[in-house]
């Protein structure tokens, strides 16, 4: 078990589809840490909240996530691109992220990695099973796993 204190991170979930954002919601909610999750709907909207844009100009405000949960299909800005993004910004690219995406293409999980995205899942169709992911992903990346401070 490591030595540091668990911390709730907050969480940016880049999601468009409402079911899967209550999903990832309540399955958070009952987790061991309390963390925040902040939804985005659409890449662009992500690069906004990230980069401080548009509505989310305040820092103090909208702080630098401690890890992003991104779906790839999204509309305006695809996730490949909003990850390629991130992976390319030296203040952006400690921040873990893990695609969860119901994308089964063999060819979304080598670019992902080529990209450099933490973790790639695809996501379940089943509620339970989609529960028991958000669950392990919590698990690992918020209570076992060392992370960059946020900032």
């Amino acid at each position: 078990m490591p030595s540091h204190s668990i911390q709730p991170v907050k969480i940016l979930l880049v999601e468009d589809n409402l079911q899967d954002i209550e999903i990832t919601r309540r399955a958070f909610a009952r987790g061991k840490v309390k963390n925040e999750l902040v939804v985005v709907r659409d890449g662009q909207e992500a690069l906004d909240y990230l980069y401080h844009r548009e509505i989310y100009q305040d820092p103090s405000s909208f702080p630098r996530p401690g890890m992003i949960l991104l779906d790839l299909n999204l509309p305006k800005v695809s996730g490949m691109e909003v990850l390629q993004e991130i992976k390319n910004d030296e203040a952006l690219r400690p921040i873990p992220v893990i695609v969860l995406t119901a994308s089964p293409r063999e060819e979304d999980v080598v670019r992902s990695y080529n990209l450099g995205v933490n973790t790639y899942i695809q996501k379940p169709v089943a509620f339970d099973n989609l529960l028991k992911v958000v669950h392990a992903v919590q698990e690992y990346w918020i209570i076992t796993a060392s992370l960059p401070p946020e900032g």
